[in-house]
């Protein structure tokens, strides 16, 4: 948090600058926007507005790490929410949190997970906040997995080269833990599955609010929860 006058003061023309690009995005779209707009909507110099943002891809940066914070933290929230135990109703509640948050926030869900804005190219600074709602799934599978234990999955074998990708993906989970011996044996389709399940979420997302479920799915919510149970059972989530 902002301690001196001067943080406090950046603090607050860093939001009110966000907040509008945030408005302009909705009316115009990422493709469109300018600092130069932002400044005249503000009434300030455009070199004023330079100091927080240097460029076009600065802000749009911002932006793009605010939506994925905006919706990590819904997720979380809504996992925080249930009982520990309750691995099931943890899983359900991080797929019903994401759909709820990207129907409230269309045009910064779009940003994130739409169409790529021409010549901008994300900084390694989003991909900490990106992996928030996959981390939150993965959480659920590893406490399932220390715990009750993950309900076996029927399922072929994976590639060599993906078995890799899901062993590694298992040692950096390790690295993190006191004691890791219970996860040694995790099965790699779990992690996999996990890496499934965030692609499903997202897609079926994508999908109802882009309008490509159009006379398709009208049961919207509750074609989510199937998706939600089919990739949980396949993750070996137990209780669903």
């Amino acid at each position: 948090m902002p301690t001196t006058a001067r943080e406090r003061v950046r603090a607050e023309l860093t939001r009110e600058i966000t907040d509008v690009a945030r408005r302009q995005l909705a009316e115009t779209g990422a493709s469109s926007l300018s600092v130069r707009a932002v400044t005249r909507e503000l009434g300030m110099a455009p070199s004023a507005v330079y100091r927080y943002f240097p460029s076009r891809d600065a802000l749009l940066t911002a932006l793009i790490i605010d939506a994925y914070e905006g919706l990590g933290a819904a997720a979380e929230a809504a996992e925080a929410g249930c009982v520990r135990e309750d691995l099931a109703g943890r899983w359900l509640a991080v797929f019903r949190a994401v759909r709820g948050w990207a129907l409230a926030h269309p045009h910064e869900y779009a940003l994130i997970y739409g169409s790529p804005v021409p010549g901008y190219v994300a900084p390694a600074d989003t991909a900490v906040p990106a992996g928030r709602v996959a981390l939150l799934l993965a959480g659920v599978v590893v406490d399932a997995a220390l715990g009750p234990g993950l309900v076996p999955a029927d399922g072929p074998d994976l590639p060599p080269d993906l078995a890799a990708d899901a062993a590694a993906r298992v040692a950096e989970i390790a690295a993190t833990m006191p004691d890791a011996d219970p996860l040694a044996g995790l099965d790699p389709r779990a992690v996999v599955a996990v890496v499934d399940a965030w692609t499903v979420l997202l897609g079926a997302v994508s999908f109802e609010l882009f309008g490509h479920y159009h006379r398709v799915v009208d049961a919207r919510e509750s074609h989510l929860d199937h998706l939600a149970r089919t990739a949980g059972r396949a993750a070996g989530v137990p209780g669903l």
